[in-house]
């Protein structure tokens, strides 16, 4: 039984509710039972609880964390007791978008006082779709008829989405969905990406790799959509045609793990399984370890540019260059870095630049 959990964000007005009536449809025809986590801000500001009317922001923002955490706990014990192969707990929402509310400390003492760590609260939903607001390239369109909670206008909807956008940078599996098209293509790539993570129809990772100069770290670190992580990543033994690791991934203590499997189909296109593990699983499989591969130590800064999602691998044996990734759901999608990042050349066929290879014990 495959039990998913993703998360449907974006700015105000950047079709959400629409989006929900489009994935339960799509994925009900590829066999998923799909089950839908409500907004509980919304929930709540109808019902009668809002921030103007608690005695502060802050208490109105625990009570919010503490019913989505409760939420999403039960759709995942109903999902658990269900008699089906595949199930998608689609959040309306996740607990990350509540961060755009508040300081980075009130958010931190709200995270600690429901006992979880920020990146373990992150990283718990499996992938995050986000929907830029209409008032991004779209601005005819925005609206606040349709949500008696939203009170935005358009120059304050713009300003949000890219505070989303900032709060979730930094996850492993972070999409963005932008206005580019009209609003039904808008809706059918939003369906191609989760199709995409979801391995539907079969499970490839179209992946794009560049050698860049080694980059500004200061300017990185400067910027509010983008986000370092560390990795600790271990390659395990196996058969030829297969490579496998396991990866400890977070920040500041506080880490989750995976076990991923990569089948090659061509240089740039795999299919990838991945599964997340627990500290006692992840622990146990480093027993496996292939001796001839060193493990690497990096540290990744997720970047959102352009609604395109890098990631940019800084390794400590390099002081002149670094590795730049980009996931796709479409493998002639035109990749565009931002001026800052000087682009050496595309080694995404270079067996060389591969962290299997970086990993040999030369």
């Amino acid at each position: 039984m495959e039990i998913t959990k993703i998360v449907i964000t974006g700015g105000p007005c950047g079709g959400k509710s629409t989006a929900m009536s489009w994935i339960q449809k799509a994925f009900t025809q590829m066999g998923y039972t799909v089950l839908f986590v409500p907004e509980t801000a919304t929930e709540l500001i109808t019902a009668g609880i809002a921030p103007w009317n608690c005695k502060t922001n802050l208490e109105f923002q625990k009570c919010l964390m503490s019913l989505q955490i409760e939420k999403e706990k039960v759709f995942e014990q109903a999902a658990m007791s269900m008699d089906t192969d595949k199930v998608l707990i689609v959040c309306d929402r996740g607990s990350i978008d509540n961060k755009v509310y508040m300081t980075d400390l009130e958010f931190s003492s709200i995270v600690n006082s429901v006992g979880i760590n920020e990146v373990e609260l992150r990283d718990s939903y499996d992938a995050v779709f986000h929907l830029v607001t209409a008032a991004k390239g779209a601005e005819k369109f925005y609206t606040t008829e349709n949500n008696s909670a939203r009170t935005e206008t358009v120059e304050e909807a713009a300003e949000m989405d890219d505070k989303f956008i900032s709060a979730w940078t930094g996850h492993p599996h972070f999409r963005v969905i932008d206005n580019s098209t009209d609003f039904e293509n808008k809706m059918k790539r939003l369906i191609a990406e989760i199709s995409s993570f979801l391995g539907e129809p079969e499970p490839f990772e179209i992946e794009r790799k560049y050698l860049i100069e080694y980059p500004d770290i200061k300017w990185l670190e400067s910027i509010p959509n983008c986000h370092k992580v560390e990795i600790i990543q271990t390659y395990l033994t196996s058969s030829k045609d297969d490579e496998i690791r396991v990866r400890q991934r977070g920040e500041n203590g506080n880490y989750i793990y995976f076990q991923t499997i990569k089948k090659k189909v061509s240089d740039i296109k795999r299919i990838e399984i991945e599964k997340r593990l627990s500290q006692e699983e992840y622990l146990s499989l480093l027993m496996n370890a292939d001796t001839t591969k060193r493990q690497i130590r990096k540290d990744r800064y997720c970047l959102t540019y352009n609604n395109q999602y890098f990631e940019i691998d800084i390794y400590p044996f390099w002081n002149d260059k670094a590795i730049a990734e980009i996931e796709l759901s479409d493998e002639n999608a035109v990749v565009q870095f931002p001026n800052e990042i000087k682009v050496i050349k595309e080694v995404s066929d270079d067996a060389a630049y591969k962290n299997a290879s970086l990993a040999e014990i030369k």
